[in-house]
Order: structure tokens, then C-alpha cells, then sequence
């Protein structure tokens, strides 16, 4: 078995002008769903409220009536697909939340995630197995288990964030496209194919 991951296409998503109604200093994409609710509580909802001079923004859908809301966060209703790279491109950094079921399996690497980084927007994630793997912590992505955590990120200098979004990029660019997928589709194929006329098939034969 071989896996593919999740992959992004940097004609698509890149980096583009900051856009002012997208201006943020911790900014979320994604649909409410309960099993991450807890999660944007502690890592936006409370930052945000301890933090009430600096901006917050979540883009997303179905965001019920009695989310907690700070005065400080600001919603995106909907947001089109081609709206997204200036989305993580006005963020100062922007988080990623990993559904409960893929960060339960862990090795399962949202879309979000290698979108943000191929558009040079610093990550930070919530932690899951195999995390590691994809992005190193600390160099190519900041790693959030509580609202402390996220804290600290979002006091970091900007040219510790920069550096950071910066070596997560080129880590996507190398590692993490729809091309590079691709081939290690083909590659996979050409294994199991050479797998099937091999010595041990012939002798099947």
C-alpha cells in the first residue's frame, strides 16, 4: 500500500497582494463543525479575547447564532475558492484545524494546510501524528495545543514568521504539488508493475 497525500497546484495557489478587508493577525478558513469547535475556542476565540487590540478573521460557513463571538473577530461569510491565496496572503499567520477523525488517524494532512504554505502565509496547525513528516515544527510550521501556545505565535516577530512561512513554501513547492503527487503515482504504478512480471510471476506462470 502506498499512500498519497493531500497536494496543492502553485499556478493556483501562490502568493498575491494583501487585501485589506483580508488584513489579519491570525486569520481561519474552514466550515464550523462541532468536533473542532473546542479547538477554535482555545486557539482563536481566546487568544483573540486576550489579545483585543489585534485582528482576527475566520472565513468559512455554517457558523451558528451563539458562536462565541469577540468584537475583534471578523467573518468572511463565504469565501470563493479564488479568493483564498489573498486570503492566506493578507494574514500575518493564519491556523489550520485538522478534523477529529483525520487527527484521530493521524498522517492526514488537510488541503488547507499545503494551500497556505504554497501562498507563503506562516501556519500554525494543531498537532497530529505524522505532522512531522510533512512540515518540520518550529522551522517550517508553529504548532498550537492550547491557547498559551498560540499565544506565543502570535507574538512572535514577524521576521521569525517570515522565515518560517518561508521555508514551508519552498518545503510545499518541493515536496507537496500536484505534479510531484502525480509522479509518485506513476511511480507506485511502475513498482507494482514490475512487482507483477517479476521472477516469483514468471514462475506462477
Amino acid at each position: 500500500v502506498v499512500p498519497l497525500y493531500g497536494h496543492v497546484d502553485p499556478a493556483v495557489h501562490r502568493p498575491v497582494a494583501p487585501a485589506a478587508h483580508y488584513r489579519a493577525d491570525l486569520s481561519y478558513l474552514g466550515t464550523w463543525s462541532a468536533d473542532r469547535q473546542a479547538a477554535v475556542e482555545a486557539l482563536i476565540v481566546e487568544p483573540a479575547r486576550q489579545r483585543s487590540e489585534q485582528r482576527f478573521l475566520i472565513g468559512g460557513a455554517q457558523y451558528p447564532q451563539d458562536f462565541p463571538w469577540a468584537p475583534n473577530i471578523y467573518f468572511v461569510r463565504h469565501l470563493p475558492p479564488g479568493e483564498h491565496p489573498a486570503f492566506f496572503s493578507s494574514s500575518r499567520l493564519t491556523i489550520n484545524l485538522t478534523r477529529a477523525a483525520m487527527a484521530e488517524m493521524g498522517w492526514c494532512p488537510s488541503g488547507r494546510l499545503f494551500e497556505a504554505a504554497a501562498c507563503g502565509a506562516p501556519v500554525l496547525t494543531d498537532s497530529w501524528d505524522g505532522l512531522d513528516a510533512f512540515f518540520a515544527p518550529g522551522e517550517e510550521i508553529l504548532v498550537a495545543r492550547d491557547t498559551n501556545d498560540a499565544l506565543a505565535a502570535i507574538d512572535l516577530p514577524d521576521a521569525e514568521l517570515q522565515r518560517i512561512a518561508a521555508n514551508a513554501r519552498e518545503r510545499t513547492l518541493a515536496e507537496h504539488t500536484s505534479e510531484k503527487r502525480a509522479a509518485e503515482f506513476l511511480a507506485a504504478l511502475a513498482q507494482a508493475g514490475a512487482a507483477e512480471t517479476g521472477p516469483s510471476a514468471m514462475m506462477r506462470a
